[in-house]
């Protein structure tokens, strides 16, 4: 089986967002397409072990907006790989209040839903959330984000709690057995092994990839500065995730 071949498949990303007696919770999704147009009813899909999915069966409501193209890179972090239990998600994040009384996340939006649910469907790691939707809003003209886009300009994967989620090793796995003879496999191996001070690191937990030629301007990492010069207080820009969490890529 290829798994890049799930590649070709095409998402947008959205923000899922619930709340049941003052706990609020939300999550990015890749998975949300509406289903009927009388009554209009969109589908969403949420992993079994996402903190949201208690929050929206007890409150049987919730918000989808749609990520602008350039999304603020903080928000996809904090909703995609940080849990709602553990993190205040929506500290500095703007939200309405319309129908249902879900919050509505408005930043880096171009539309959203407000939709209560009316069924689910269990898909095995996920639950298929129907909702109907009761009201909904325009915010912009802008493009919205697709998933291919969040790929290939952040250098990203899905969340591990995301129905398109395929473990960064058997994707590592395939491109090599494509693009390496086996016979100049283990010279690569030993190859890689040495580290210089222009290597790039990923974050194993979301997958951004730190170069070194870049540097993180947005916190005062000039281009040129090697992962090991990084200060030990350094955290990924997408996700928080601490300086340890990184390997070479």
């Amino acid at each position: 089986m290829k798994y890049k071949a799930f590649h070709k498949l095409s998402y947008g990303l959205y923000l899922i967002a619930s709340e049941f007696e003052g706990q609020k919770a939300g999550f990015i999704a890749n998975t949300a397409f509406q289903v009927t147009s009388e009554p209009p009813q969109v589908a969403i899909s949420c992993n079994k072990k996402n903190d949201t999915l208690a929050i929206i069966l007890q409150s049987r409501v919730f918000s989808l907006s749609v990520l602008k193209k350039e999304a603020n890179t903080s928000l996809i972090g904090e909703f995609g790989f940080m849990a709602s239990s553990e993190f205040d998600k929506f500290k500095k994040t703007e939200i309405i209040k319309k129908i249902t009384g879900a919050p509505v996340v408005i930043d880096s939006c171009v539309a959203w839903f407000d939709c209560r649910v009316v069924n689910t469907v269990d898909v095995g790691s996920h639950l298929l959330i129907i909702g109907e939707v009761l009201d909904s809003d325009l915010l912009s003209d802008d493009d919205p984000l697709t998933y291919q886009y969040y790929r290939e300009k952040y250098k990203m994967l899905s969340p591990r709690n995301s129905p398109t989620f395929i473990d960064r090793q058997k994707l590592d796995a395939e491109e090599q057995a494509a693009t390496l003879p086996a016979e100049k496999k283990a010279e690569a191996e030993t190859e890689a092994s040495g580290e210089t001070g222009d290597d790039p690191y990923i974050c194993n937990i979301c997958g951004y990839v730190y170069h070194p030629e870049e540097g993180d301007p947005a916190v005062g990492i000039p281009a040129g500065t090697p992962f090991s010069d990084l200060p030990d207080g350094y955290r990924c820009p997408i996700c928080n995730a601490a300086k340890e969490y990184f390997r070479k890529a």
